[in-house]
């Protein structure tokens, strides 16, 4: 009975091997005779044959490689509708469904070079970026804080730069035949709506943030991205440091105050905050000032940062400025003979938060919303002005990446400024108050395009409604770059820029329009191992900037006004050629007439001057410890409108000479000594004249000369670092 049983299981193993056997032949034989051919070419998109492309179908082991020619050929069994895709390092996926049948199928392909933009083209028109991480970097916020004669003030690192004016007496930012306040100032994206210290005639204006607050700088001369809007000249973006990394306390000892400030570090935050007392008394009664003081300048200022990662990819950044001023000068105006005991007191606030977040592989979100206050208690004599500005920025952008050729940001914002100015005349009774509140809620759109890595497109629209005086705008701006060589490229800007009149003006006449500029830049720049090299040509117009016969009737107020600027700007820096030392050299021409304000015609504004000139240059002494730094600036004459002339503003000042110089010493790891003097030589800058507004008994109309309140400016610093390890220390914000 055994036997019979594996009789029967061999019988039954022979005939199932048999089965299998006929059905791999029928197999076999379907592949044989059921199989469709798959061939092509494959070539870029200048038909130049991709060798060794992989081309294959989707889900399957089904294909081959390009040969000599770009040629392949495979065969499949599938039938039907198919995948057919080609891969090859440095260009885009090639995908795309194809019907097969039994006769085969033949394709010719061509295949886009994939972007890759760390090495991509960039645009550079009208920007200079001074962030760590960007491969356009042309200055670091260490360079901001370094520069001789800068004082560690923004924007007095910034007017080394070409295309900026050299206005000694104020301190501002003055880009491209712009005045002051057409530059604006955000953080993290958000809008400051007042960032300059209170000052009197003859001291520079200081911005009131301090660099070694920020990570970076972008810095845009014209022609920026549509996100920014309210400039007709220049956006100033000041980046916020992110997470810190170790616990710190700095201290300072410095010849106009002390400060203090403190860094604790936590899993997923950290905050940071820093105080500082300055009191100039001390310094003033050792250098002598050609203003008469009664109580120099005091402030009280603080600062706080605060960062969360609310996730691996999302950041909560909040960061505040808080600053109490107080100064009282006796000053005697050009057509007064005694003096007038003027004090100036300000307290101001900025606060902002910011929260970005990667929603996706291909979304990204950021939203923010600031506060900017700031109240002014000006009491020449028996009068009070009490001034105060005030208002919010909200915004929310989105970006979208539709693929690596083509990025999308959008976005819409609210920005609210209030004003107003109470005057009073305490001996006759008189009050008068101006007030304006200026609501402005925008949206934006713009799209970058990779047409190759070496051709970049970025066109953008912003629309906005200004709700003072029921205006709807709406401005194009678009800008190109093209890649001439592995280090090289050229860059062309287009667009249209406004900007709400500004305070003084808006607060007497309510209903005044926007003012507008159309910016028109080409640009060079060649970076190569330290060097880089920039050539910039723009065109500046501007139409309906205000004008007025006079300042306090409403009636008088137009926008009629009118303005070209034109010029060629010139950048070279170089870190490589000598050892441990970086310099740079710039240089501007500008050409430029406006008929704005309460200009008779169009004439060159006071503030312009033809040429613009400046070496920065830095390096570090091994054997002493210290780097030395040196600026020497030239300006060429300013006009300035003397009434004995016949013509307005057809004076012209002497030329503006100034040589700064600084050293920083590292007495120890964590601690250094520091010291800079501005014009060192002690030139007698003039910076246009004032007149009196009558003539004398012979016609005449006298007038003094516009300097500073001192023609140098010494500083000397002790700044010690505690850390846990004794190393760290404050030379890269000195």
């Amino acid at each position: 009975m055994m036997v019979k049983k594996e009789l029967y299981f061999v019988i039954m193993l022979r005939n199932f091997s048999y089965i299998l056997f006929l059905m791999a032949v029928q197999v076999h034989a379907d592949n044989l005779y059921s199989q469709a051919t798959i061939s092509g070419l494959v070539t870029d998109s200048n038909k130049n044959p991709v060798i060794g492309a992989n081309v294959y179908l989707q889900g399957t082991y089904d294909g081959s490689s390009t040969d000599v020619t770009g040629r392949f050929t495979f065969s499949t069994t599938k039938t039907g509708i198919v995948t057919l895709v080609a891969s090859f390092i440095g260009y885009a996926e090639f995908s795309k469904e194809i019907e097969l049948s039994a006769t085969g199928f033949d394709i010719n392909i061509v295949m886009k070079e994939s972007i890759n933009k760390m090495d991509a083209v960039v645009i550079t028109a009208g920007s200079f970026v001074a962030a760590d991480e960007s491969r356009k970097e042309v200055m670091r916020p260490l360079d901001i804080v370094t520069t001789a004669g800068a004082t560690a003030d923004i924007p007095g690192a910034l007017n080394t730069l070409p295309g900026t004016q050299t206005v000694g007496e104020e301190g501002r930012l003055f880009v491209r035949g712009g005045d002051s306040y057409e530059t604006t100032t955000y953080i993290d994206g958000m809008i400051v709506l007042d960032s300059y210290d209170p000052t009197v005639p003859g001291v520079p204006a200081r911005n009131r943030f301090s660099p070694m607050m920020f990570k970076g700088v972008s810095f845009s001369t014209g022609g920026y991205s549509a996100e920014y809007g309210s400039g007709l000249s220049s956006a100033l973006i000041l980046n916020a440091k992110d997470m810190a990394t170790l616990d710190r306390t700095d201290l300072s000892l410095m010849s106009v105050g002390l400060e203090a400030a403190h860094t604790k570090v936590w899993n997923n935050s950290s905050l940071s905050g820093k105080l500082a007392y300055i009191n100039l008394e001390p310094y003033y009664n050792l250098v002598k000032q050609n203003i008469d003081w009664a109580s120099p300048s005091v402030s009280q200022d603080g600062n706080i940062a605060y960062r969360f990662k609310t996730s691996r990819t999302g950041l909560l950044k909040i960061y505040g400025n808080f600053k109490f001023s107080d100064m009282t000068l006796n000053y005697v105006p050009v057509d007064s003979t005694g003096n007038i005991t003027t004090r100036i007191r300000n307290q101001y606030g900025y606060i902002t938060g910011s929260y970005k977040e990667v929603l996706s592989d291909s979304w990204t979100m950021k939203t923010g919303i600031s506060y900017t206050y700031s109240n002014d208690d000006i009491t020449p004599d028996n009068d009070i002005i009490n001034e105060r500005i005030d208002g919010y920025h909200v915004k929310a952008v989105f970006g979208h990446d539709f693929s690596d050729a083509i990025v999308l940001n959008f976005g819409a914002e609210m920005i609210k400024r209030n004003h107003f100015q109470d005057f009073t005349d305490f001996e006759s009774g008189y009050h008068n108050r101006y007030a304006f509140s200026d609501p402005v809620a925008s949206s934006f759109a713009e799209a970058e395009i990779y047409i190759s890595e070496k051709f970049l497109t970025r066109i953008g629209l912003r629309s906005a409604y200004h709700h003072l005086n029921h205006k709807i705008t709406i401005d194009p701006r678009i800008s190109l770059a093209y890649q001439t060589g592995k280090k090289s490229q050229v860059s062309l800007a287009y667009g249209k820029f406004r900007q709400s009149a500004p305070d003084g003006f808006l607060r007497v006449a309510n209903n005044l329009l926007p003012e507008k500029a159309t910016h028109y830049i080409v640009n060079y720049q060649i970076s190569d191992n330290g060097r880089t090299f920039r050539a910039e040509a723009y065109i500046k117009n501007y139409q309906e900037l205000v004008k007025f016969t006079n300042p306090f009737d409403p009636v008088s107020y137009n926008n009629s006004g009118s303005g070209l600027a034109r010029g060629i700007d010139i950048f070279w820096r170089d870190n490589k050629t000598i050892r441990n030392t970086d310099y740079w050299v710039s240089y501007s021409f500008l050409d430029t007439k406006r008929d704005y304000k309460d200009f008779p015609y169009e004439a060159p504004p006071y503030f312009a001057s033809a040429h613009n000139f400046s070496v920065v240059f830095k390096h570090f002494v091994s054997s002493i410890k210290s780097q030395i730094g040196a600026t020497w600036s030239y300006t060429s004459g300013r006009p300035y409108n003397n009434p004995n002339q016949d013509l307005f503003n057809e004076g012209k000042t002497k030329p503006y000479y100034d040589l700064s110089v600084n050293i920083s010493y590292l007495a120890r790891q964590n601690l250094i000594v520091y010291a800079s003097v501005t014009n060192v030589f002690g030139r007698e800058n003039i910076f246009g004249y004032e007149y009196k507004s009558t003539p004398d008994n012979q016609g005449i109309y006298l007038g003094r000369p516009v300097v500073l309140a001192a023609p140098r400016f010494l500083f000397l610093g002790i700044f010690l670092t505690l850390s846990k390890d004794s190393v760290m220390n404050q030379l890269p914000y000195l």
